[in-house]
């Protein structure tokens, strides 16, 4: 019985120990499958898919250098119609979208104030006029009656001319007396600076008289401006269409009340398109007068030319004109959003690389280039101008060498790595 006890002491040891050498193995096992994933993810971790990336190779050649920049279509012409005074709108006959002909109703003003006002102030124009006549008529009987005592006072200085030469003859044959000669003489004399009197009081009179004509006359002519600017207010109490084209915006609820200048109605032609680019402040000075304009709009390119540059920046950007090549092409809708692409320079034989989603302006980047063995190897490359297709290479990349010019970001600790297909 002893021996067999022993026996089965001996088997219970055993099959620890068998079990403790299970485990052993089962613990390294797992520890070497770890390792084994480790190193695969490691590896993976170095490489990447060649379907991931894009490659491109550098080459020299031409490059027009540009600015990019955001734009919005606008109809070619258009024409904002505002209320001439303060009032209300008593009807409205056009809805936005309505295409209209020159001289067409689009809304009524409510001016009967302005026209009791014209009134009014015609009443006024026509008093002021028959004033004027009247001044003039009464300044005419005046000189008229003035000059005929001028024409009597010369007759009567005549007369004493001819006293006056009659005494001294008188006094010379010894009929007369010195005492009637100088009596003759002081007549004549006091006549003679009557006349003078009466006759600077007409030329007084007239200049006097011409002077008040002016006046007067200055204001009629003010009152009849006044007037003619009324008249053309009251004109535009229907608001009507300047020329053909498309309603835009238009006031549309009755009785609403509208401030004199306010807009109350848009007309624009919507068959040709200009497209308002904006700009930073600090680029402004690459655009000009006349500097040619690739559009796009989604896969549509279309060309043109700046037309105008807004002298003043609002909210550090500048604002500019582009005249299109082709202003009724069928893609231009109004208010849509495009990009710009202004040209300001050009570049002959310059290292070039496509442009990608790395490029985020002119300045230094950390790029992969690619060998003949699959290898890529971060390199410092500084970058220049630029245009729609193509970046130019100042440094670090010489033509025939390929780089990677998709978004590399995931790998920038990464100083090397290996393409896999």
């Amino acid at each position: 019985m002893l021996f067999c006890g022993m026996d089965k002491k001996i088997e219970k040891t055993e099959l620890r120990r068998e079990k403790m050498r299970r485990i052993a193995k089962y613990c390294i096992g797992c520890i070497a499958a770890a390792g084994i994933i480790a190193f695969a993810l490691s590896f993976l971790e170095k490489g990447v898919k060649r379907t991931d990336i894009t490659i491109a190779e550098a080459d020299r050649g031409e490059l027009e250098t540009t600015i990019s920049a955001s734009g919005r279509v606008v109809p070619a012409f258009e024409e904002i119609i505002n209320s001439p005074v303060n009032t209300r709108i008593v009807e409205v006959f056009a809805q936005p979208g309505d295409s209209v002909k020159a001289g067409t109703a689009l809304l009524a003003l409510d001016l009967e104030t302005e026209q009791t006002n014209y009134e009014k102030l015609l009443d006024q124009h026509n008093i002021s006029q028959q004033q004027l006549r009247q001044q003039q008529l009464t300044a005419q009987t005046q000189l008229s009656e003035l000059a005929m005592q001028i024409e009597v006072k010369e007759m009567e200085v005549n007369r004493l001319k001819i006293d006056v030469e009659n005494e001294r003859k008188l006094d010379s044959l010894g009929s007369g007396t010195g005492e009637r000669v100088r009596q003759a003489e002081a007549s004549y004399s006091a006549g003679v600076l009557e006349l003078r009197q009466m006759r600077q009081r007409l030329s007084n009179e007239r200049l006097r008289n011409e002077a008040a004509d002016r006046v007067s006359s200055l204001n009629a002519s003010s009152i009849g401006k006044d007037l003619e600017l009324m008249r053309r207010t009251l004109h535009r109490s229907q608001i009507q269409a300047p020329h053909d084209g498309i309603v835009t915006y238009i006031i549309s609820d009755l009785g609403t009340q509208v401030g004199a200048g306010e807009k109350v109605a848009v007309v624009s032609d919507l068959s040709n398109f200009k497209i308002i680019g904006e700009i930073a402040e600090g680029s402004s000075d690459k655009i000009g007068i006349g500097s040619k304009v690739t559009a796009r709009i989604g896969n549509t390119s279309l060309s043109g030319h700046v037309s105008n540059i807004t002298p003043q920046s609002k909210g550090g950007l500048i604002t500019f004109v582009v005249t299109l090549d082709n202003p009724q092409h069928s893609r231009l809708r109004s208010g849509l959003r495009t990009e710009l692409y202004v040209n300001y320079g050009y570049k002959d034989n310059a290292v070039r690389i496509p442009t990608g989603e790395y490029f985020k302006g002119p300045g230094e980047y950390d790029l992969f280039v690619a060998d003949n063995d699959n290898n890529l190897e971060r390199r410092h490359v500084r970058l220049g101008d630029s245009n729609r297709e193509y970046v130019e290479v100042v440094s670090g990349l010489r033509a025939g060498e390929k780089v990677v010019t998709s978004d590399m970001s995931k790998y920038q600790n990464k100083t090397n790595l290996k393409i896999k297909d």
